[in-house]
């Protein structure tokens, strides 16, 4: 059994390391981003609304998401653990997670930390390997520097209540894939082979 929830800035590579420590456990990666992309590709309502404050460098209102992963954590193949990928993001979202667990409790709360010249040049170096070197409206300088300034603002209080907790480990990001993988592999321990 292992609940995890995975912080970092935008960029810091969380959807690689989740994919991979979801493996390492066998447990669901519950990433809310591919959730809310879904809804933007499917041109939902609720997607219609996630382009608009996406394309703003906004996160997604809380009442909005925590509704999204109350549903999810409550499947029956995250009963025996799962990594959260972008929830909680903010006071309220660990408030609210912690209300759907009810009695479960997570055991451990990672944090990849990237200072944002990192962020910055990879999300820029991402946008700029895409098709054609089209760079997406979340992918602009402006809008990746937004996105940190509200990542500071919003997301590090919520770390931080994890922190009071004992939950949370920071972990550096800047490292290769493996690198990064072995730091957070170390401090989780008991991955199945």
């Amino acid at each position: 059994m292992m609940r995890i929830v995975l912080f970092g800035p935008p960029g810091a590579g969380k959807g690689t390391q989740a994919q991979r420590i979801a493996a390492a456990y066998g447990i669901p990666h519950i990433s809310t981003g591919d959730m809310l992309r879904q809804a933007v590709a499917a041109k939902s309502e609720l997607g219609r609304q996630v382009e608009e404050i996406l394309e703003r460098g906004h996160l997604v209102p809380d009442e909005m998401i925590g509704r999204v992963i109350a549903e999810r954590i409550a499947e029956p193949d995250a009963a025996a653990g799962f990594l959260l990928d972008g929830f909680p993001r903010t006071v309220p979202q660990v408030a609210i997670l912690q209300r759907a667990l009810g009695e479960k409790r997570l055991d451990r709360v990672v944090m990849l930390v990237v200072p944002d010249a990192v962020v910055e040049a990879r999300i820029l170096g991402r946008a700029q390997a895409g098709e054609g070197g089209a760079v997406r409206a979340d992918d602009r300088i402006e809008t990746i520097r937004e996105r940190l300034r509200v990542y500071r603002e919003q997301t590090e209080p919520g770390a931080q209540v994890y922190r009071e907790q004992g939950l949370l480990a920071e972990v550096d990001g800047t490292g290769n894939i493996d690198q990064v993988f072995g730091l957070v592999a170390g401090l989780l321990g008991g991955a199945r082979a």
